[in-house]
């Protein structure tokens, strides 16, 4: 009986031994994080924490976030808590982006066991560089033919089906992949930053890169245009081996830095996560204006045989003034916008109506467009004309009519000339030939020569140099000769 009564009291001892241990053993985890006692939201407070919070939508906000894109290559330690991440790539290396299903149970359950298609991107982080990406990217193109921005590494991904790559898209690849299912694609990247920077001596800071996945379901259609998420992270990318570098040299930077001073910074994980954003705005171009053309038939520019002048002349093409209304629905003004050559604005100004656009001063389009595209857009948007460089004033002799009425004391009969203004920007014979073959409806081919007469009625050979030195406003009466030789005509201006 009394060893019955011994062994509570001998539990008791060992249990009140433990709980003095265990507080021991805790005593010191406040003092590692600071004075004052131990509290849980000092951990929250890490960097790691608020990177993974960053990446989740606020509380109010109700959105389902189905998937989540890691990209395999380290952050830097060089950037402030607050920051965006920014990730270094080296040029054509094959980088893994594993693509994981968050969905929670029972969300989204019509993708359960189906295909969605990702379309990954190699964009501008850069605003200034956005506007301009159209130009920026053909003119990589020309620089780098048979190239491309962004590819796949199909035979080191996993779990991806029809993988493509548009041709005309240098920057996007896409495929599709079931979620469910085990999936990694690998990227590469072939352009490098510094090769958009506006000068090129050595040395210069090279411009941010955003990858942007963008992840669509199938609709009704049984086309894949319905979107269920975005995610971008930010990335520079250098020539081969030089990301390594650059990521050694903040690292080696960082650990120079003073403890005050490295609080301020991320440490650099091993992963990128990319982070939600926007979708990519989709704009298909369509251009449905007509294609400027030329009548080749010999019937449109008939002479009588001999020396003569056509004797049948329609009229002459006017230009038709293509002025933005405050009227213009959107789709309208898009096509304004690609009828007038400002294509690479298009999906900048998507949502834009004509009034929109006629609202904007001289000074938001040039900061959104760039000086050049900016200013020939003002002008656009403000019906403005540009004075030709050199008017000319010519007429046909078949066009010569008789005036039935007495003016002035004259004689009845009189005769008087109807002329037609050619507009020349480029001053050569070339746009002279142009502008005359519109003028007659025939094709520019069927004009061989373009003389002037000079004195004691000799033919002078029209040159660029000619025109140039032509005065402002000067008249002309249009004389043709056939080519005995060929099908084309010989225009002597009198």
């Amino acid at each position: 009986m009394a060893w019955a009564l011994k062994l509570p009291l001998t539990d008791e001892v060992i249990e009140s031994g433990l709980v003095q241990d265990f507080d021991a053993s805790l005593s010191g985890i406040g003092q590692e994080l600071g004075a004052g006692a131990y509290s849980m939201s000092d951990v929250l407070a890490l960097p790691i924490f608020k990177q993974e919070e960053s990446n989740l939508p606020p509380d109010s906000d109700n959105k389902i976030l189905p998937f989540q894109y890691v990209l395999c290559a380290a952050t830097s330690p060089a950037v402030k808590l607050h920051d965006e991440t920014l990730t270094y790539l080296n040029q054509g290396q094959s980088y893994e982006i594993i693509m994981l299903d968050n969905r929670k149970i029972g969300e989204l359950p019509e993708i359960s066991g189906k295909m969605v298609k990702s379309i990954i991107r190699v964009v501008f982080h850069d605003r200034r560089l956005q506007y301009t990406e159209h130009q920026q990217l053909e003119g990589w193109r020309w620089n780098r033919p048979g190239d491309r921005i962004l590819d796949l590494d199909i035979p080191m991904s996993v779990g991806i089906i029809d993988p493509r790559a548009n041709p005309t898209q240098l920057n996007t690849v896409e495929f599709l992949w079931e979620p469910s299912k085990r999936t990694s694609v690998f990227i590469q990247v072939h352009c490098i930053s510094t090769e958009f920077t506006m000068r090129k001596h050595g040395g210069e800071k090279g411009v941010p890169f955003r990858i942007q996945i963008d992840t669509f379901k199938e609709n009704e259609s049984g086309e894949y245009a319905e979107h269920l998420h975005s995610a971008s992270c930010q990335v520079k990318v250098f020539k081969p081996k030089g990301a390594d570098r650059k990521q050694k040299t903040d690292r080696e930077k960082m650990e120079k830095r003073a403890p005050q001073e490295k609080e301020k910074y991320q440490p650099s994980y091993e992963t990128t996560i990319l982070t939600e954003c926007s979708p990519w705005p989709e704009v298909t171009y369509v251009n449905n204006s007509p294609s400027p053309g030329f009548s080749s038939t010999p019937n449109s520019f008939p002479v009588a045989e001999g020396n003569g002048s056509p004797n049948h002349q329609p009229e002459p093409v006017v230009p038709v003034v293509d002025n933005l209304l405050p009227t213009a629905t959107p789709q309208d003004a898009q096509q304004w916008l690609l009828r007038n050559r400002f294509s690479p604005f298009c999906r900048l100004f998507t949502n834009f109506s004509g009034a929109d656009l006629l609202k904007l001063t001289r000074e938001d389009v040039i900061q959104i467009c760039g000086p050049a595209d900016g200013i020939r857009l003002f002008n656009a948007l403000k019906g403005r004309v540009v004075r030709p460089r050199l008017t000319v004033y010519v007429c046909q002799e078949s066009q010569q009519s008789r005036e039935n009425k007495h003016e002035n004391g004259d004689s009845p009969n009189s005769t008087f000339y109807v002329y037609h203004a050619i507009y020349l920007e480029e001053l050569t014979a070339g746009e002279l030939t142009e502008k005359l073959a519109q003028l007659f409806n025939i094709s520019p081919r069927q004009i061989n020569q373009i003389f002037k007469q000079g004195p004691t009625g000799i033919h002078v050979l029209v040159s660029d140099e000619m025109i140039q030195n032509f005065q402002d406003e000067i008249c002309f009466i249009l004389h043709t000769m056939k080519d005995e030789t060929s099908d084309g005509y010989h225009i002597i201006l009198k």
